[in-house]
């Protein structure tokens, strides 16, 4: 990709700071891909629950390969394939697609079933499970639904006040992956002082990803005074690296899907520019981003490397079957 020098007219010594690691996490790749699997190997349609992952451009790529996005599973007609998104989902979703006859392949990322796995956990020890996390999200209702007895939502310091448990010597916190974690951090040290004996899960819930990409906003965030975040406005990870931005010292932080949508008023008085992007964000917007920015004089960029990541996450194991004969065979049975 070209990069252009400063403009006739601009000033000299403007960059750009972008951010590494960004863009997509191992539970994306995965979710993104085993998509695209089971369009080539099934054929169209696959049936998707909620959107796979919060992007507008993946979802709508998707669509033109044949994915079919709904909200409910009772969109989709018996003896197709439905594929549940990065985010999880409750226990009861999967009885529903058994009930619609529909074979099913669970995208779900690995970090979010380990937190689905510690809500069972412990509500079968009878703990309180308080739940930190932003009340609608996909992840919330999917982890909620693991325990809904257990189980309350805590969305933020704010929320602290209001949470009653049945036995203060028995109670937990755990965490929607994608969150702040100073926030987080904040939440579940007010719960502490109303709570001295809450335990902590095991390791920490929010994902290393979503850590990873605030810590390079960290660092960007004291020198850059202007920040643009790639990203969906329905993607918690992304409005957070905003958040994170300001309060890391930059004069103003955006969140834009595509280069198009930036203002050139943003760049008024500013010399440096940070770029990152959201954990579900494919690199080419990045690069759209750093084009456009190249175009008006911001053509040095210089890396902000906080973590190297290696981590990779298996294909869903149902890809390994021959999911269209079986959901054929339980429509068939069904009507028989």
């Amino acid at each position: 990709m070209g990069r252009m020098s400063a403009l006739p007219g601009q000033s000299a010594g403007r960059k750009v700071l972008l951010a590494a690691p960004r863009g997509y996490c191992a539970g994306v790749d995965r979710a993104v891909i085993a998509v695209e699997k089971a369009l080539e190997q099934y054929g169209a349609p696959v049936y998707v629950r909620h959107e796979i992952v919060h992007n507008k451009y993946v979802v709508k790529t998707l669509e033109k390969k044949g994915a079919i996005f709904v909200e409910r599973t009772e969109e989709v007609p018996p003896g197709n394939i439905v594929m549940f998104s990065a985010h999880g989902v409750a226990p009861v979703v999967h009885e529903e697609a058994k009930q619609g006859r529909l074979a099913t392949i669970d995208a779900t990322c690995p970090l979010v079933t380990k937190v689905h796995k510690e809500a069972v956990r412990y509500a079968q020890e009878d703990y309180d499970i308080l739940l930190i996390g932003h009340e609608g999200h996909e992840e919330v209702i999917g982890t909620s639904g693991e325990a809904p007895d257990h189980i309350q939502l805590v969305d933020g310091p704010g929320d602290v006040d209001k949470v009653e448990v049945r036995d203060e010597s028995k109670v937990v916190w755990l965490s929607q992956t994608t969150l702040s974690v100073d926030e987080t951090m904040e939440t579940v040290d007010a719960l502490k002082t109303k709570f001295p004996g809450l335990v902590s899960p095991p390791s920490d819930d929010i994902c290393y990803a979503t850590q990873n990409r605030q810590l390079a906003v960290k660092q960007m965030g004291a020198e850059a005074e202007l920040v643009i975040v790639v990203g969906s406005r329905n993607s918690s990870n992304s409005k957070r690296l905003v958040e994170v931005a300001k309060l890391a010292g930059s004069r103003e932080a955006y969140l834009v899907d595509f280069a198009s949508e930036i203002d050139e008023a943003w760049l008024e008085g500013v010399t440096t520019v940070g770029v990152t992007s959201g954990a579900s964000v494919p690199e080419v917007l990045v690069e759209q981003v750093l084009d456009w920015l190249a175009e008006r004089g911001y053509g040095d960029v210089e890396l902000v490397k906080a973590a190297e990541e290696s981590i990779t996450f298996s294909l869903p194991k149902e890809l390994r079957r021959d999911l269209r004969a079986e959901a054929r065979t339980a429509a068939e049975d069904t009507d028989a």
